[in-house]
C-alpha cells in the first residue's frame, strides 16, 4: 500500500475489480476510514461490527485489522475488539519530531523531480482543497490535503521514506478530523501556497522549508485539539 493507494479505484473495470482479492478491498475500505477520521481516536469497533459495516467475511475482516494493527493504526484490545489509538502530547511531540526530519527532505528530493506536468497536477489539487476550505467540507479537505501530500512524496522517488511516513498519517489522521471539528477549515494551517512556489523555481531549500512549517502548524494543532 502506498501513499497514492488510498482505495481502489473506482475506475477499475469489473474484470480486474474482481482479481483484487476481498481482504485488499476491506483493507483499502477501512484503512481510508481510519486516514480521515471516520473511525474517531478511541473509537472501538469489532470484527462483527466491521463485517456488518464493510459488508464483508470474517476472514477478509481479520486480515485487514491484522495488517493494521500491525500499522499501528489500530490496537487490539481482547474480546475480538480493537481501537483507533487516541494520541497523547508526547505522542504529538513525537510524531512531529519524525514527520520535520522526513517530510521535508521528501520535499526537496520533489523539487529536482517535479515535471511541469506533475506541477500541474499539484496545483489543480490544491485548488480543490482551497475549495473545500471555502465550503467547510471536511471530509474533502481532508482527502485532498492527503493527496497533496501524496503527490509529493510520490515524485520524491524514495519509496523507503514515503512509505514510513504514510504510517505515520495513519496514526495522526484521525486528530485531523478532530482538528477540524473544533476549528473549523478556515482557521487551518496552509503552506501549500509556498510549496508550489518552491516546486515553480526549483528551489530545494525553500521547498523543505514550506514543508517544515506546513507539518508543524498541523502538529501545534493537533497537540491544542488534545
Amino acid at each position: 500500500m502506498t501513499l497514492t493507494d488510498v482505495t481502489i479505484s473506482p475506475d477499475l473495470t469489473p474484470d480486474i475489480a474482481s482479481k483484487i482479492p476481498a481482504h485488499q478491498h476491506v483493507y483499502a475500505h477501512l484503512r481510508t476510514l481510519i486516514l480521515f477520521g471516520d473511525l474517531a481516536p478511541g473509537q472501538a469497533v469489532t470484527i462483527q461490527g466491521l463485517t456488518s459495516l464493510l459488508n464483508a467475511g470474517m476472514t477478509p475482516v481479520r486480515e485487514a485489522l491484522r495488517r493494521l494493527i500491525a500499522e499501528g493504526a489500530l490496537i487490539h484490545q481482547g474480546n475480538r475488539r480493537v481501537v483507533v489509538p487516541s494520541l497523547t502530547a508526547a505522542d504529538t511531540e513525537e510524531l512531529g519530531f519524525i514527520r520535520k526530519t522526513l517530510e521535508p527532505e521528501l520535499a526537496r528530493r520533489a523539487t529536482t523531480r517535479m515535471t511541469p506536468e506533475g506541477l500541474d497536477r499539484l496545483t489543480q489539487t490544491d485548488v480543490l482543497l482551497n475549495s473545500a476550505i471555502a465550503r467547510g467540507d471536511i471530509g474533502e479537505y481532508l482527502t485532498r490535503n492527503y493527496q497533496f501530500h501524496a503527490q509529493i512524496y510520490s515524485c520524491a522517488d524514495a519509496p523507503i521514506t514515503s512509505e514510513t511516513v504514510d504510517r505515520l498519517w495513519l496514526r495522526f489522521g484521525p486528530s485531523l478530523r478532530v482538528v477540524c471539528g473544533r476549528f473549523g477549515t478556515l482557521n487551518l494551517p496552509d503552506k501549500h501556497a509556498d510549496l508550489l512556489a518552491a516546486f515553480q523555481n526549483r528551489d530545494a531549500a525553500a521547498a523543505a522549508h514550506a514543508m517544515a512549517e506546513d507539518v508543524a502548524q498541523g502538529m501545534r494543532q493537533i497537540q491544542a485539539s488534545l
